[in-house]
């Protein structure tokens, strides 16, 4: 079963004014274990920082949902709480469920998580709402299919570069 991990990076961050500065960056990673963890975040993020880096922590993080909206780069945790009925014994629970929501504002990301628990049936609340750090999320993709436009293109360039694969990934002109 898949799990949430929160990955910590260590590296060396150059700004726009152009200083360099030693940072730690959160970030949130879809797999089965913490070993594939640690091995998918060395993989994205290792495309994107030049230089050496460092996993400093890794640790299981329990989210119900995850919102993302395109247009949003922001990451807030909405704890979400509702009152269920124990079936064992009849008594009433209260359940605290967090979400994760894409969102520029808090007040956006509480319309956002509203519009999208508008469907659940037990009346519920949002007692917090916390922009979080984290700066990327990176969700569990099969190994046998190719779904972003950089894995296709690096199974393309596989398949020119090797004489025994037969059959290539044939990218559509939208790709």
């Amino acid at each position: 079963m898949n799990s949430w991990y929160t990955v910590k990076v260590k590296f060396t961050k150059e700004f726009q004014d152009g200083t360099l500065k030693r940072v730690t960056e959160p970030y949130l990673v879809n797999s089965l274990s913490f070993t594939e963890a640690e091995a998918r975040i060395y993989t994205e993020v290792g495309e994107f920082i030049r230089g050496e880096f460092m996993v400093t922590s890794i640790a299981k993080t329990d989210f119900a949902d995850i919102f993302h909206y395109d247009d949003a780069d922001r990451w807030y945790k909405c704890k979400v709480s509702y009152v269920t009925e124990d079936a064992d014994s009849g008594k009433e629970k209260k359940v605290n469920n967090s979400f994760l929501v894409s969102a520029h504002t808090t007040k956006e990301a509480y319309e956002r998580i509203e519009e999208s628990l508008k469907g659940l049936m037990a009346s519920y609340e949002i007692p917090s709402i916390n922009l979080t750090t984290i700066v990327e999320i990176f969700p569990f993709e099969s190994e046998d299919a190719p779904t972003s436009k950089k894995k296709a293109a690096k199974v393309k360039a596989k398949a020119k570069n090797s004489s025994r694969i037969n059959v290539a990934y044939n990218a559509t002109e939208e790709e």
